[in-house]
């Protein structure tokens, strides 16, 4: 399987099966997916694609693998906080500026508690904090804050 960051959507999910079918499943930050199978003759052609609502997705993760975790999200809790991993495009507008600009915990309510630049991490980045394309930045917060930052960090 293969994973494409789509900035602003989601993350988009390959899968070639054992019968060599093709699908795609997009994770879209609001909680639904859509699966698409392509054509057996053209892997490019999509021949079916279903967007599920977030119920149906939890449901249908239920029925394949109880134990589903996405690796975008880290990790929710029955308060309503979520944690997620943000991916900064090397294009950012971001990029080289400092994260107290981002004024990401005045502006959505939350929290960025780490940074991961390559094999480093660095957590509870401070406001003069240096960002820089490619970096994965730790978000904590509510789902609406998370997909609020998701969008601010998402600007190019």
């Amino acid at each position: 399987m293969s994973t494409t960051p789509l900035p602003g959507i989601g993350v988009q999910y390959d899968l070639t099966t054992r019968e060599h079918r093709h699908l795609s499943v997009v994770a879209h930050r609001d909680g639904t997916r859509t699966v698409n199978l392509y054509r057996a003759d053209d892997t490019d052609a999509c021949a079916q694609s279903l967007h599920l609502t977030g119920a149906e997705t939890a449901s249908l993760i239920d029925a394949l693998m109880p134990a589903h975790h996405s690796p975008s999200v880290l990790h929710t809790t029955g308060l309503g906080l979520v944690a997620e991993r943000i991916e900064l495009s090397g294009h950012s507008y971001w990029n080289g500026r400092v994260l107290g600009e981002t004024r990401m915990r005045t502006e959505t309510g939350v929290s960025i508690v780490a940074v991961l630049r390559r094999a480093e991490a660095r957590p509870s980045p401070a406001p003069d904090f240096r960002l820089a394309g490619g970096d994965t930045l730790i978000v904590i917060g509510t789902r609406e804050g998370v997909e609020a930052a998701a969008s601010i960090l998402g600007r190019e």
